[in-house]
C-alpha cells in the first residue's frame, strides 16, 4: 500500500481537490484568456510562468494552440469555421465532446499559424511544455499519489476532467445556448450566471463577447467576476497590470441634441444600444403581432412570430432559422409599425457599421435618425430616441 504524505479527512480531500482545480480555472481565465488571447492585461514574468507551469501539469494544453483556437472562435463566432459553436454542432456535442472539438482544431496548422501569434516561444515552451504535454499531467499524477495516496488517483482524475468539461463544454456550449443577454452582440453568446465563481468569471460570456479586450468580465453592478478580483489582487501586489476594461456607460440627463460625445458613446456601447432598443420595442412589437393575429392576417402564427421577433431584435434576421425568418417577413409585410421598427434598427446599426464619415457627418446622421424616430408616431421608439440623446 502506497504511504501518503498527508492523511486527511474525507471533506479535506474534497476541499483540496476543489482548491487545486480552482487554481487551474484561474490560470485559464487570467493567463490563457485575458492575458494571452486578448492582451487585456500584462503579467509579471514570474506570474506568467507559474500559470504556464501549472497548466502544463493539470491540463497538458499548449498555450499557442489554446490562444489560436479561441481567437478563431471570436473571428468566426457562431458562423462557418467556428471551432466549437453549439449553433453549428449542437449543444450536446459541444457540452459533452468539447475537448474532442478542441483537439481536432488543434491539428489545423492554418488555425495555429494565423491566430496563434504572440504567444510564448522560449526554450521551455519549445522543448518542454509544447513538445511533452503528456509529461506534465503524468508528473501531476505521481505528485497526487505521493501526497495523498490511492485517493490521489481520484483527485487527479477530477483535475483532468474539470477544464475539458467546464471550459470546453460548459463555457463554449452553454455559453452560446442558454442564459441571459445584456448585450445584443451579433453572435449567440449568453451569460450563464451573473456570479462568475465556478468557472473564474467565464460565466459572464455575453459580456466578454461585447467587450472582448476587457480584463473585467462583470458589467452590471449585480454581477461578480472572481477572476477580476484575483487580477486586482495581483495588480495590488505588483504582479499584474490592467491594460483595458469595458467602459462604463454614462447618461447625461437633459440632453436634447446629439453631439460628438453622443456619437462616440453610441459607437462604443453599440451592443448595449441594440440591447436597449430590443427591450424598448419588444412590447410594442408583440402588441402589433397580437393585433395582426386578431385580424386573422394569413400566415401569422403568434408564437412562432414572437420567437422570431425576440431573436431578431437581439441578433439579426440572417441568424434566424428559415421558417422563423419567413414568419417574420410575413409579419413585416402586414404591419407598417413592424416595418418601421425593423428599418430603424437597421439604420441605427449602419451608423457604426459605416462609421467612416467625418465627426460632423456622423453627428448629423444620428440627429436625423433621432428626429425620424421621434416623428414615427411610435411612443416606445420616441422614448428610446430621447434616451439615446443622453448617452455620454
Amino acid at each position: 500500500m502506497l504511504q501518503a504524505v498527508f492523511e486527511l479527512s474525507w471533506w479535506a480531500y474534497i476541499a483540496v481537490t476543489l482548491a487545486l482545480t480552482h487554481v487551474t480555472i484561474a490560470a485559464v481565465t487570467i493567463f490563457l484568456h485575458r492575458h494571452q488571447a486578448h492582451r487585456a492585461l500584462e503579467l509579471h514574468p514570474a506570474t506568467s510562468h507559474f500559470f504556464r507551469f501549472w497548466l502544463w501539469l493539470t491540463t497538458g494544453m499548449v498555450t499557442r494552440e489554446w490562444v489560436a483556437i479561441h481567437r478563431k472562435h471570436h473571428a468566426r463566432c457562431d458562423d462557418q469555421g467556428d471551432p466549437h459553436s453549439p449553433q453549428l454542432y449542437g449543444i450536446r456535442r459541444v457540452l459533452w465532446m468539447g475537448a474532442e472539438l478542441y483537439r481536432a482544431e488543434a491539428q489545423n496548422a492554418d488555425t495555429i499559424s494565423r491566430y496563434g501569434r504572440g504567444t510564448p516561444d522560449d526554450w521551455l515552451e519549445r522543448r518542454v511544455y509544447a513538445r511533452h504535454p503528456i509529461l506534465g499531467v503524468a508528473l501531476m499524477l505521481v505528485a497526487d499519489l505521493v501526497l495523498f495516496g490511492p485517493i490521489g488517483l481520484t483527485m487527479w482524475a477530477v483535475q483532468m476532467m474539470w477544464i475539458p468539461f467546464f471550459a470546453a463544454g460548459v463555457v463554449n456550449g452553454v455559453g452560446h445556448f442558454w442564459g441571459y443577454r445584456s448585450f445584443a452582440t451579433g453572435d449567440a453568446s449568453r451569460n450563464i450566471a451573473p456570479w462568475g465563481i465556478l468557472i473564474g468569471g467565464e460565466e459572464l460570456h455575453n459580456n466578454h463577447h461585447a467587450y472582448s479586450t476587457s480584463a473585467r468580465l462583470s458589467n452590471r453592478w449585480w454581477e461578480f467576476d472572481i477572476g477580476w478580483m484575483y487580477i486586482r489582487l495581483l495588480q495590488a501586489l505588483g504582479f499584474a497590470k490592467v491594460l483595458r476594461v469595458a467602459p462604463r456607460l454614462r447618461i447625461r440627463r437633459g440632453k436634447d441634441v446629439c453631439d460628438a460625445e453622443t456619437v462616440q458613446a453610441v459607437i462604443t456601447h453599440r451592443f448595449d444600444v441594440l440591447s436597449t432598443y430590443a427591450r424598448s420595442l419588444r412590447r410594442t412589437a408583440a402588441a402589433e403581432i397580437r393585433a395582426l393575429r386578431a385580424r386573422a392576417v394569413p400566415g401569422i402564427e403568434e408564437r412562432r412570430v414572437l420567437r422570431a421577433l425576440r431573436l431578431w431584435l437581439q441578433r439579426d434576421a440572417a441568424a434566424l432559422p428559415a421558417t422563423d425568418r419567413e414568419a417574420l417577413e410575413r409579419a413585416l409585410e402586414s404591419s407598417p409599425v413592424l416595418r418601421t421598427i425593423a428599418a430603424k434598427r437597421r439604420d441605427l446599426a449602419a451608423l457604426w457599421e459605416r462609421s467612416v464619415g467625418s465627426k460632423e457627418q456622423l453627428v448629423r446622421q444620428l440627429e436625423e435618425w433621432c428626429q425620424s424616430a421621434e416623428a414615427s408616431g411610435i411612443a416606445a421608439l420616441r422614448d428610446f430616441s430621447r434616451r439615446l440623446r443622453c448617452y455620454a
